[in-house]
C-alpha cells in the first residue's frame, strides 16, 4: 500500500457499505455534483484486470448495486459510471447521479459548468442508499 495513495488511507470518509474487499463511500468534495458515490477496492491495484475473475465480478456487482440504490432513492435523469484512475491509480468506480438541472448536465461533472445549480436531493439520501446497500437486494426491481 503506497503511503501516498488517498484511497488506501481511507480517511474522513462517509462509508455507506463495505465488505472485506471493497467499500462504497459518499463523495462529499464535489458540491456541484452532490449525489456522488465511489466504489473502492481495498487492495491497492490499478486495473480491473489486476483482479481474478471472481473479484472483478464482485466489484461490478457492487457498482451495479450502488447504481440501483441511488436510482431508487434519488430518481435521477441518468447515472454516470466511470473508472479513470489517471490521478489516483487505485481501482475505484464513480457512481454519479445526474439531474437535468445540475451544474454540468448534460456534460461530464468534470467539464466546465453550464449553470449555477445544485439539485435538491431527498433528505437523508446517503442513509437511504446505505440502508438499501445493507439489505443486499438484487439490483433488478429496485427502481
Amino acid at each position: 500500500m503506497p503511503a501516498s495513495c488517498p484511497l488506501c488511507r481511507a480517511e474522513n470518509e462517509t462509508v455507506l457499505w463495505q465488505t472485506c474487499r471493497l467499500r462504497v463511500i459518499a463523495v462529499n468534495d464535489t458540491p456541484a455534483a452532490p449525489a456522488f458515490c465511489r466504489v473502492i477496492w481495498r487492495d491497492h491495484v490499478a486495473e480491473m484486470t489486476d483482479l481474478p475473475a471472481a473479484a472483478r465480478q464482485e466489484m461490478m456487482a457492487a457498482v451495479w448495486r450502488t447504481e440501483a440504490a441511488m436510482r431508487r432513492v434519488l430518481r435521477p435523469a441518468k447515472i454516470n459510471l466511470a473508472s479513470f484512475g489517471n490521478q489516483v491509480p487505485h481501482l475505484h468506480w464513480h457512481v454519479i447521479a445526474r439531474f437535468e438541472n445540475d451544474a454540468f448536465f448534460p456534460d461530464s461533472i468534470w467539464a466546465a459548468s453550464r449553470r449555477e445549480a445544485v439539485p435538491e436531493l431527498p433528505e437523508g439520501w446517503q442513509r437511504q442508499v446505505a440502508e438499501l446497500l445493507a439489505k443486499g437486494e438484487e439490483t433488478d426491481g429496485l427502481v
